[in-house]
């Protein structure tokens, strides 16, 4: 078993909140961590037609089978048993008694928030870091980590990437799409995501993607808030105040996962990878999500944020720490160019002392100290978040 970065903040949560609620995408390794985590304590999973009628029939005598409290997988299957966790946990106050986990974030917000305000720790969970990959043995060439992406499965089984991402795809439009909302053209809506993807790490225009797929504006809206709802792609926010400039104010889309990103791409050996036109988009993209997953591994909601403003100034990261902004360039070159941080420069000079640094993420596998930055490799980044 690999051990994930997590799973020390999962204890210390167990350990301070009646509940822990663990979120994330399909085949992340979210049972897998619980089951490994907490071992004395018993499992249920609601995908279980049994187990998930007996929680829905009878949810007292369903959560009375399990005196010392539970790993309950998949929770969002049966949401109003939440209310009755609840009530369980405030009767018995034991830390850590029920562990949950689910798949859809925004719906099981929406129910924790109404259920189990203040009671429950809310962790997610990504498919494998860099960190985590490196344990579980993985080529951490940077085409091929592209290219595999995180998903434990396709690394513990040694499975083809381009099979297994094109499986999990075709499972999650035949299983979660249909739970989440009913779409009667599931072939304009492949099109959607294979457009989207082709947008990675770009500024999501929803009319042009709209447009380029043949579907109205707020169906193009819907269908993303979807895609994030699964888990599947993420927006990042642009930093903006009143500074005097302009500047832009739409988001940027990036993929939970590199690999289903480069397989919707069409992308379905890691050779084609290296001539590839959005190879530097997809190594922005891991490079976002090594920020994200560092975060989120340490129970920490991120503040990342991009800048760019009407001058042709942008930063690809912005991590905010307060009232101090940590400038972030993302180059997939494997030499350090000091010209790809003139953009950085005149930001510094546009915030003054806002700007508390800046570092270069590139390709290479080097640390250097520069006199107005600092370059590291992609497998650096938690050390920045410590």
């Amino acid at each position: 078993m690999i051990t994930r970065d997590i799973e020390a903040t999962l204890r210390q949560r167990a350990e301070k909140q009646l509940v822990v609620t663990i979120t994330g995408p399909r085949q992340s390794g979210k049972t897998t961590l619980c089951r490994q985590t907490f071992q004395e304590k018993a499992y249920v999973n609601l995908e279980r037609p049994d187990f998930r009628a007996f929680a829905q029939d009878d949810p007292r005598g369903f959560l009375a089978n399990y005196p010392d409290g539970a790993i309950i997988d998949e929770i969002q299957r049966v949401p109003d048993l939440l209310s009755w966790i609840q009530v369980e946990a405030d009767e018995h106050r034991q830390m850590g008694r029920y562990i949950l986990t689910g798949s859809q974030q925004f719906e099981l917000s929406h129910h924790i928030a109404q259920s189990l305000a203040g009671r429950t720790a809310l962790l997610r969970l990504l498919p494998f870091s860099l960190a985590e990959l490196k344990r579980a043995g993985a080529c951490m060439d940077t085409d091929a980590l592209i290219f595999a992406g995180g998903y434990p499965r396709i690394h513990a089984d040694g499975l083809d990437p381009a099979v297994a991402l094109g499986d999990y795809f075709e499972t999650y439009v035949q299983r979660d799409l249909r739970e989440l909302i009913e779409i009667r053209n599931l072939a304009l809506f492949e099109k959607f995501v294979r457009l989207a993807a082709g947008r990675v790490g770009q500024l999501l225009n929803m009319q042009a993607l709209a447009a380029d797929v043949g579907v109205s504006g707020h169906t193009a809206a819907d269908w993303v808030s979807i895609l994030e709802a699964s888990y599947i792609v993420f927006r990042l926010p642009p930093w903006f105040e009143n500074i005097g400039k302009r500047l832009v104010k739409s988001p940027k889309l990036y993929f939970y996962d590199t690999g289903l990103a480069a397989w919707l791409m069409g992308i379905t050996r890691r050779e084609h990878l290296m001539a590839h036109p959005l190879r530097g988009n997809l190594f922005e993209n891991l490079a976002v999500l090594e920020f994200l997953k560092a975060h989120f591994n340490r129970g920490q909601k991120p503040q990342l944020h991009f800048y760019r403003d009407s001058g042709g100034n942008e930063a690809d990261l912005v991590i905010e720490n307060g009232r101090h902004l940590h400038l972030v360039e993302i180059k997939s070159a494997q030499t350090i160019a000091p010209e790809a941080m003139r953009p950085i420069a005149n930001i510094r000079r546009a915030l003054g002392e806002r700007i508390s640094g800046a570092t270069l993420v590139y390709g290479g596998n080097e640390r250097q100290k520069r006199s107005d930055f600092s370059a590291i490799g992609l497998d650096m980044i938690p050390e920045m978040i410590d």
